[in-house]
């Protein structure tokens, strides 16, 4: 059944005046008797200790980045550091009301988030459970070093662990918390709810969103911070992942007991600078940045400003927040206000703002002003808290030294580095201890049983083509391996436009509205990096997303989440996290210049990301069930012109039951001895025309292999054909310039060039806009196309007149003119 809202016209169109909730300023009253009853004295006065510790590591970063050492202690850190120093309040007075089963995300500037979230987590553990944690991680490599600074008893040992594990990783050291492969911008510690965090500006907000998804859809506790700057508000995909994390289906159109909105919590650390921009009265407009969320929902993101230099007001907030999210009654937004001392970064001589103002905020210096405080209502004396500088700075100094020590702790090789771009892993579930819920059987399911009438191939046992409503087509391919993945994955879930009702984009999804609650199948905004950006935060909180962009021209919407948060996760936890998350992209044609692009290239550029791209039905479906039991980020291009082929190349047909391709290997679709065509997509079918053009007019043999697999991509039998036939040309629907195929061109070449008797040559589309659809055999690689190059480039045909110029004066002029 598709959704029944009703927009009604006489409800719309009625006059009336939009209000707002009032957005609390600063509103926290200092009460300290039930503060104190709250946390009571050693949780205030952990507090304290961890804004300490937070300072001082900073503090001896930031020694070491612009004098090159520390107490003594020399080191030459070449990666970066961007300090916080200043804010510590914020991220202290967040951690105090959170669990390890509370995430966070952070941003550039978050060694003080993954030192408090972390310490405070600790200390909710029992020493039993914290142990465990500690030795089993990275084999008990981090926990070995923590071990030879002097420690009391478990809770001691952690600090030790986090302290380490933390400075190591931004020292790029093997023991770090992710191998030294995240460093200093992407350090991170699962186990105490310490999430990525990101370098990119506002890039841990959709991620965020997607883990909040994660908790939701899948009904796991705790809630989900995305710690971003005031600066992140000028960033698109923050204003994405705010509108689909406030979606009124979630308390409209699924079911109450699906618990209402994701809990995520949007929360800006407001220092007033965007690296040198001041956004207070220079890049913003909004005044006081809190207000931002009465233009989000009714609600308005139940929006408030927040003293960050008090850690009790970020506590109470946070606290108050918190119920609101598990309720299901988000998004919140807060606006933490807080400030750097340092620059941007070490190199930064904050020439853009006056020491003045600097001073003003150091006179009211959250860490003096909080012992001042506990000093004056008994919790601690004065001199606690000179101890607790000297105890911290000394025990960093034992632990910078064990950090910097090549011998002990070195850095990990290329190998290593190789071994965790991708996980390689094939899991039928992400979750085994639950069944997946489904509205009915998927045996009773309309289009499964509608299916399983259909005639598997593209001809009837006579060669007569097979009607298109009596086929099997590439469409029902993809259909079924959805389903599958939906029967057997509980953790499973899509989303993207018109995922749901509409039956999916190119009708790959009729059915299963039917046979999905919407938790698991749903509509999202036109929010393309908010789309991706939640799959990605979805996949790796431990669910398997299939997210859909409707062009392939959308990608562009889509970048930084593909190509930064997509690709790279896997190996900046140094293979900690896993992405099993499939994203489905259309290649388009007869839409234009910017629906019409095979941006295949784009993806094969960026390590980390698998990238498929069938041809028949028969791959449509294998090739699916192989990305959707992946545990790695896969790019799956399907062809618009495929939607409705048949399968024309599998005797037998599309097989009914389970089945998976095998990864990486192209498959040869016809035998030949004189020419090899290697093709990627629905090129495959023109391919096959001009091998049986050159076959019928030319007594040319040609060998056409359908590659299938962009990367990984087994190049042997590409070779293999090569070493036989001499002779390769390269066929896709790509633009020419830049195309995957020069990639596979330049291997080839290099590893079989003496079994070559000619150039390998490519064939792909113009390198300009793609055309109207009345033009687009201009545009596309057409049969005489290929076998204009045989011609020209490599094998002379008697009698044969080109249709279209391969010529090496051709070649250069349209390079000349740059199309």
């Amino acid at each position: 059944m598709t959704k029944s809202l009703v927009v009604n016209p006489a409800d719309v169109r009625a006059a009336s005046v939009i209000r707002t909730p009032d957005i609390p300023v600063n509103a926290y009253e200092m009460d300290f008797a039930p503060e104190k009853r709250r946390h009571g004295a050693d949780g205030l006065t952990n507090m304290l200790h961890d804004m300490i510790v937070i300072r001082t590591f900073e503090s001896m970063l930031n020694s070491i980045k612009t004098t090159g050492g520390w107490q003594g202690i020399e080191y030459n850190h070449k990666g970066p550091a961007h300090l916080s120093m200043g804010q510590e309040a914020s991220a202290v007075g967040q951690a105090a009301e959170l669990t390890a089963d509370d995430f966070v995300f952070g941003s550039h500037r978050s060694h003080g988030e993954i030192l408090a979230k972390s310490l405070s987590a600790a200390r909710t553990m029992d020493a039993d459970r914290l142990s465990g944690i500690m030795a089993g991680f990275l084999d008990g490599d981090t926990l070995r070093h923590a071990e030879k600074v002097d420690h009391t008893d478990a809770a001691d040992l952690a600090e030790n662990f986090i302290l380490f594990g933390t400075l190591a990783e931004i020292f790029a050291r093997r023991d770090g918390f992710n191998r030294g492969m995240g460093g200093s911008m992407h350090a991170f510690f699962t186990p105490f709810g310490s999430m990525p965090n990101n370098a990119i500006v506002g890039g841990s907000a959709p991620i965020a969103q997607g883990s909040a998804l994660f908790k939701r859809i899948n009904d796991k506790p705790g809630i989900v911070i995305a710690n971003i700057g005031d600066a992140s508000m000028g960033c698109g995909p923050v204003w994405e992942a705010m509108m689909f994390s406030a979606m009124d289906q979630f308390r409209q159109l699924w079911r109450e007991s699906d618990g209402g909105n994701p809990p995520i919590l949007f929360n800006f650390f407001n220092n007033f600078y965007g690296m040198g921009g001041q956004t207070d009265g220079e890049t913003m407009g909004y005044d006081l940045l809190a207000r931002v969320g009465a233009g989000v929902n009714p609600e308005a993101m139940h929006a408030e400003r927040v003293d960050g230099y008090n850690p009790l007001a970020v506590a109470d907030a946070i606290r108050r927040k918190k119920e609101i999210l598990e309720s299901g009654r988000g998004p919140v937004l807060l606006d933490t206000i807080t400030y750097r001392f340092s620059g941007h970064s070490p190199s930064d001589a904050s020439s853009y703002r006056t020491k003045d103002e600097v001073a003003l905020w150091e006179e009211v210096d959250s860490i003096t002003t909080f012992a001042d405080l506990l000093v004056s209502k008994r919790v601690v004396k004065k001199g606690d808290v000179d101890d607790m500088f000297a105890s911290v700075a000394d025990k960093l100094g034992h632990v910078l030294k064990l950090a910097i020590d090549d011998d002990a702790c070195p850095r990990v090789d290329a190998q290593f580095i190789e071994s965790v771009m991708l996980s390689n892993g094939n899991e039928p579930t992400m979750d085994a201890d639950r069944e997946p819920e489904l509205l009915t059987p998927l045996e009773e399911n309309p289009r499964v049983q509608a299916i399983a009438k259909k005639v598997r191939t593209a001809t009837d046992e006579n060669g007569k083509p097979v009607s298109k409503v009596k086929m099997y087509q590439f469409r029902d391919g993809l259909f079924e391996a959805m389903a599958h993945g939906f029967a057997t994955d509980p953790t499973m879930a899509a989303w993207g436009e018109e995922n749901r009702d509409w039956g999916g984009a190119f009708a790959v999804y009729r059915g299963l509205t039917e046979l999905l609650p919407y938790r698991r199948l749903f509509n999202s905004p036109i929010s393309e990096a908010a789309i991706v950006g939640a799959g990605v935060g979805y996949a790796l909180s431990g669910g398997r997303a299939v997210v859909e962009l409707m062009y392939c021209d959308f990608l562009g919407r889509a970048g930084d989440e593909v190509f930064n948060q997509m690709a790279k996760w896997q190996s900046m936890s140094a293979g900690i996290l896993t992405m099993p998350l499939v994203l489905r992209v259309s290649v388009g044609n007869k839409y234009g210049a910017q629906h019409s692009q095979d941006w295949s290239a784009l993806a094969a550029h960026m390590p980390g990301l698998k990238v498929y791209f069938p041809a028949t039905p028969t791959d449509a479906k294998g090739m699916l069930n192989l990305a959707l039991r992946g545990t790695d980020p896969v790019v799956f291009l399907e062809s618009q012109l495929l939607y409705d082929k048949g399968e024309e190349f599998e005797a037998d047909g599309v097989p009914e039951g389970y089945y998976e391709t095998p990864e990486g290997e192209p498959i040869v679709r016809r035998e030949g001895s004189d020419v090899t065509i290697a093709t990627l997509g629905a090129t495959l079918y023109r391919a096959m025309e001009a091998a049986q053009e050159l076959e019928e007019k030319h007594g040319v043999s040609a060998e056409v292999i359908d590659l299938r697999f962009v990367a990984p991509l087994n190049l042997e039998p590409v070779v293999a054909s090569v070493r036989k036939t001499g002779r390769l040309v390269l066929a896709s629907d790509a633009v020419e310039r830049g195309s995957v195929l020069q990639t596979i061109a330049n291997q080839v070449q290099t590893v079989a060039f003496d079994a070559l008797d000619a150039p390998v040559t490519i064939v792909g589309a113009r390198n300009h806009v793609t055309p109207a659809p009345e033009l687009e055999d201009l545009f596309f690689p057409q049969p005489s196309w290929i076998i204009d190059a045989i011609h020209e480039r490599m094998l002379p045909l008697k009698g044969y007149t080109p249709t279209s110029n391969q010529t090496e004066g051709e070649i250069l002029r349209r390079s000349r003119l740059g199309v």
